[in-house]
């Protein structure tokens, strides 16, 4: 503490005296009140942290109580919660890891955006995971490296931040050199546009769990993707990115995965290695998926979207 007072008596001496500004004082000032403030009231501007960790871990207690005395879950809709993630992800993460169980405790996220609000952030922030977190945008080395070292649970050991193009010719290099190749626990994809083909050719990981964007506007029976392309970028505002929900639990069937479930407004899917909570979590039906006003209400232009350059998979 006294360290911080004395930032702040330098950065005020500077400014009383008028003299020319030091930026990087000023600012290194600002963010150390800022962050004290967060302390302070629990918070954090861009998040809402929802339960602490150790409620987090009561929970997550709970759902292993009920997996070994062989009684059913709660339903993904009623488990979603969000901590970091974009909706309910976190909640349904921490229901699926109560029954797989962890083994390496090791997360990769390919297109996590800032590295902030994903799917890997709550385990890395709450729980002591180690992540390697990939994203094209340059808001994975600014925000996002800026929140992990500033982070009390994370400055020590922070994730990986990688900022790079993916491709699926370049997948396997980039989490190889990361040093993330072998099993891993949690894999999530959402790349709003060529996850179908990246997740396809990803196989220097084994995880247990899979998370993967997928197109509800295609409905639950078709089974199509967006044709390849390195460039491939979607269009914000449209449908036309991804692949159907059909297309992703075939590619996850070939690749030793059962279709679980997904959030509730449909645009996630969850996948479990057959091996792992076969009883605790059984294959779902993917017209649950859209019992949901939102997926129902983006599946009702299909007939449009249809029209579009589609390949069947």
């Amino acid at each position: 503490m006294a360290g911080v007072q004395r930032v702040k008596q330098v950065a005020r001496r500077v400014l009383e005296a008028r003299t020319p500004p030091l930026d990087p004082l000023v600012d290194a000032t600002r963010r150390v009140e800022a962050l004290q403030g967060e302390q302070i009231s629990g918070t954090h501007p861009r998040r809402n942290r929802g339960l602490e960790k150790a409620a987090q871990l009561q929970l997550a207690l709970t759902y292993r109580e009920l997996v070994a005395a062989g009684r059913p879950l709660p339903s993904f809709a009623d488990a979603e919660m969000q901590f970091y993630s974009q909706t309910g992800e976190d909640g349904i993460i921490q229901l699926i890891l109560a029954a797989t169980g962890t083994q390496t405790r090791r997360t990769v996220e390919i297109c996590a955006g800032d590295g902030i609000e994903c799917n890997s952030a709550n385990l890395i922030v709450n729980h002591g995971w180690t992540g390697l977190l990939i994203d094209g945008g340059d808001e994975i080395l600014t925000h996002g490296k800026r929140f992990y070292e500033d982070g009390a649970q994370t400055w020590y050991w922070p994730p990986v931040l990688k900022q790079a193009w993916v491709t699926r010719d370049t997948i396997n290099a980039i989490v190889t050199d990361a040093g993330f190749a072998g099993d891993i626990d949690l894999l999530s994809i959402d790349l709003d546009g060529v996850d179908y083909w990246v997740w396809d050719a990803l196989d220097c990981v084994r995880s247990r769990v899979v998370v993967i964007e997928f197109q509800a506007g295609l409905g639950p029976d078709v089974s199509l993707t967006v044709p390849y392309s390195d460039s491939f970028q979607w269009v914000k505002g449209t449908q036309y990115a991804g692949a159907s929900l059909a297309a992703m639990i075939k590619l996850g069937k070939r690749k030793g995965y059962r279709f679980v479930g997904t959030n509730l407004y449909g645009f996630n899917a969850f996948f479990v290695r057959d091996d792992l909570a076969v009883e605790a979590l059984p294959e779902a039906d993917p017209r649950e998926a859209f019992f949901h006003a939102a997926p129902a209400h983006a599946a009702s232009g299909m007939d449009d979207l249809l029209a579009l350059d589609w390949v069947e998979v």
